[in-house]
């Protein structure tokens, strides 16, 4: 079983790197992109035999502990 975990800036946290992605974006000639911020995705392998809650629970409470900062982001987990 596989899980993903997306982990994004709150809003209001200013995004440094994503403001350099959208102005090099736009120095491309990509003028559409408004706003541009950046995340990260973990992909995490479970062990056979968990059920589908079981993984959801553990996964979301790996994020919770380590993979997101829940001061500063937020986290999705999507357990396949």
């Amino acid at each position: 079983m596989k899980a993903k975990v997306y982990v994004t800036l709150k809003s209001g946290i200013l995004d440094p790197q994503g403001k350099a992605v959208q102005h090099s974006l736009e120095t491309i000639g990509y003028n559409a992109a408004m706003d541009v911020r950046q995340g990260k995705l973990f992909e995490v392998t479970l062990a056979d035999g968990l059920s589908l809650d079981e993984a959801k629970k553990q996964v979301t409470e790996m994020a919770e502990k380590l993979l997101a900062n829940p001061v500063m982001e937020n986290f999705t987990v999507e357990v396949e």
